[in-house]
């Protein structure tokens, strides 16, 4: 297992998806933030069955940086309980693994 997490959260806006991806990779959170376009959640609400069109991030980061990513990405989504469900990566290929390490530090 290495150090590196993937971290899914869904945003029903794309400028909401824009918005937090640019903010977790400027801030050195996430070295990428994937947006998916296209995607029907069907969940249960406040006892209600909900069905809205969102957009998955996928975000790449590393373990150590996950609780200030948690933060953040709390903080700017706008949903009230916004989904956040990280897992670890079993395994990588190194030099994509070694970006991943360049791009996601503190400071």
């Amino acid at each position: 297992m290495t150090e590196h997490l993937v971290v899914f959260s869904t945003v029903a806006k794309a400028e909401d998806a824009e918005r937090i991806a640019r903010a977790l990779v400027e801030q050195r959170l996430a070295a990428c933030v994937n947006v998916v376009p296209g995607l029907v959640s069907l969940y249960r609400w406040k006892g209600e069955l909900q069905r809205d069109e969102e957009r998955l991030l996928v975000i790449k980061t590393r373990r150590e940086r996950y609780a200030a990513l948690q933060q953040a990405l709390q903080s700017l989504h706008p949903y009230e309980l916004p989904e956040i469900v990280a897992l670890p990566v079993e395994a990588g290929s190194p030099a994509y693994l070694a970006w991943i390490d360049e791009n996601v530090r503190e400071g």
